[in-house]
């Protein structure tokens, strides 16, 4: 049997988890203990492979301090729903939550907002951005 590719709605909240845990230096088997589950489970969520149940997202929340609304944040929306808004040509933010769930995207992020100078942080985009190219 052909295994069935995680929902992006599964997908996104389970990164949004990641990213917040990791936003608390917390491990994968701290928030699974405080759930009862094994880090296992927890990677899972994660990815997405395992759908959150919605008792066990409000757990996630409280224990990450978060509102449940939090995990939505960015979702991508579902085939069938209100796409045809003239929003659809706008990049989505889940960029920017995929790059915070990583770890040289929380670390860059934490040592970047660090820099007390604004002058030097621009400086630092620009230069990132030179390096990068224009799109």
């Amino acid at each position: 049997m052909a295994k069935k590719a995680p929902n992006p709605i599964d997908k996104h909240v389970g990164s949004r988890v990641r990213m917040r845990r990791m936003m608390l230096s917390m491990s994968q088997e701290k928030l699974g203990d405080a759930l009862g589950l094994t880090f296992q489970q927890v990677q899972k969520y994660e990815k997405g492979t395992n759908r959150i149940g919605a008792s066990r997202l409000q757990a996630i929340a409280n224990i990450l301090q978060v509102p449940v609304s939090f995990f939505f944040e960015g979702a991508p929306h579902s085939p069938g729903g209100h796409a045809s808004t003239g929003m659809s040509e706008a990049p989505s933010p889940a960029y920017v939550s995929d790059f915070l769930a990583t770890s040289d995207g929380l670390s860059l992020t934490k040592s970047f907002m660090r820099i007390k100078s604004s002058k030097l942080r621009r400086r630092i985009v620009d230069l990132v951005e030179q390096i990068a190219g224009d799109e």
